[in-house]
């Protein structure tokens, strides 16, 4: 049956790629995991595999090789292909900033801040854009594996559902609908999605799946009995109850975090505009969020990055946080990264970027000082030696790190931490970078772990594990064997 597939495959990478899409009939269903695992598996057997999420809605995002933006579940997704992620898999990228705007990406580069109104104007422009990324990126692969966004069925967006509706009229593939059990209501959430669907959508229907079971896969037999003679629709798989080995998207997933607890030893400033707390996931062990009304009581403060410096600025300092870190500070470690570090300065001046012309004062833990003069962002991968005197770093000085860069601003600083670029206090107690995913270098891992005297957190391919899960529970070849 593999072979038949396989070489059916092989002659439609010259005559057109193959497409499956993971719906959902909720946000947090697992698409993403599914997604990535179904990447993996697929390159495991031969076939050049890629992601593709038509519109993603995400503060936690990645930088590519090229310098262009994208949401860090495809980039992930990627990875988990064996392949470099680029900004074809991800062509739209929303950024909230609050008050129903966010910042509009396409094809890896910040476009304007649009409101949820002026967006669905430009939807007609936008399906071009996403058509364009589609056929560009299938012309190298034979598979494409789609990601939905949210629940496929939502009735009052047809018209402009750029991530589900929109992409599976231009793609046509073969799309499989999952739903979470975990939640509850997963019958009557596969059967109400499906029937829901325009027709022409419902046509492309090949199967259900049922994700994150925790009990036995029996009693589900005669409800997905009932549920395939209702629909004509068959469920290929049930997955049991995993741990994700998705980085987080968004806000949501923070509850999920391992070390909400009393004994957390790392604290992550829960900032009303957070963007990229995906920095900490290797540590998430030993971190938690710490709400800014609320007192210190960790080893290690982190200052995450922000969608509006500006604003989470002020909102810290009303909630009285800016004296509750300048007191911590004078004997534990507090670290800013990139909107973080820029609060960390003496000074902040935004030049009608974001707010008019607005100067305000920053916390003033760093003698740095940093300007807002234009919209466009620095987007980059960087590699940097560590050579500033600051505590956890002095313990790797002289090793190379990888990190990336997006930020709007320019901070200029005195005695900077990795080459040229960050800032450390005098007595180091208080250090801040630019640079996304610094911890997720091993050595910056380990340093962090070394300081706090606790043995450094396991870290295996999850995504491999994952995968050997999904291939056991869900029947792959019935999904190729479909498209």
């Amino acid at each position: 049956m593999q072979d038949t597939i396989k070489n059916a495959l092989s002659f439609n990478k010259i005559a057109c790629h193959v497409a499956l899409m993971i719906a959902g009939t909720s946000s947090s269903a697992g698409k993403s995991v599914l997604v990535a695992a179904l990447c993996r598996i697929l390159s495991k057997r031969g076939y050049a595999v890629a992601p593709f999420k038509a519109q993603n809605m995400s503060l936690n995002s990645y930088v590519t090789k090229e310098g262009k933006e994208i949401a860090i579940a495809q980039a992930f997704q990627a990875r988990a292909a064996g392949i470099e992620p680029n900004e074809l898999m991800n062509p739209v990228l929303l950024k909230p900033k609050g008050n129903f705007v966010s910042q509009l990406i396409l094809l890896g580069e910040a476009v304007k801040d649009v409101s949820s109104f002026e967006y669905y104007r430009e939807v007609p422009k936008i399906m071009k854009v996403v058509e364009e990324a589609y056929t560009e990126l299938s012309r190298n692969y034979d598979v494409i594996v789609i990601e939905g966004a949210g629940g496929i069925a939502e009735i009052n967006l047809y018209d402009r559902d750029v991530a589900n509706i929109g992409i599976a009229r231009i793609a046509k593939p073969a799309i499989y609908i999952v739903g979470d059990i975990d939640r509850g209501g997963v019958f009557a959430s596969l059967y109400g999605t499906y029937k829901l669907l325009p027709s022409d959508v419902a046509g492309l229907v090949r199967g259900f799946i049922i994700n994150r079971l925790r009990g036995s896969e029996k009693l589900l037999e005669s409800g997905v009995r009932q549920l395939e003679e209702l629909t004509g629709v068959p469920v290929l798989g049930v997955i049991p109850h995993l741990n994700s080995a998705m980085p987080s998207e968004d806000s949501l997933c923070m509850d999920e975090w391992s070390g909400n607890g009393e004994t957390s030893e790392i604290g992550i400033l829960k900032l009303p505009r957070i963007s990229n707390f995906t920095d900490l996931e290797p540590l998430r062990e030993l971190c938690k969020f710490i709400d800014l009304k609320d007192d210190i009581d960790c080893e290690i403060v982190i200052v995450p990055g922000s969608k509006d410096t500006m604003a989470d600025l002020r909102a810290l300092k009303e909630a009285g946080m800016h004296e509750k870190l300048r007191r911590f500070a004078k004997d534990r470690p507090v670290i800013g990264i990139c909107g973080g570090y820029q609060m960390l300065g003496r000074e902040l001046v935004d030049f009608g970027v974001e707010h008019g012309y607005v100067k305000a004062k920053g916390i003033g833990l760093l003698d740095a000082v940093t300007e807002f003069r234009e919209f466009r962002k620095m987007c980059r991968q960087v590699e940097r030696k560590v050579n500033g005197n600051a505590v956890i770093l002095e313990k790797i000085k002289g090793e190379s790190v990888w990190g990336y860069e997006i930020h709007k601003g320019v901070t200029k600083a005195s005695n900077p931490v990795f080459d040229d670029e960050g800032c450390a206090s005098e007595d180091g107690m208080v250090w801040g970078t630019y640079m996304h995913g610094l911890f997720w270098n091993d050595c910056i891992v380990k340093a962090v772990c070394k300081h706090l005297g606790v043995e450094i957190p396991s870290r295996t391919d999850g995504i491999e594990e994952l995968a050997k899960v999904v291939e056991e529970k869900l029947d792959i070849d019935a999904i190729l064997g479909w498209v």
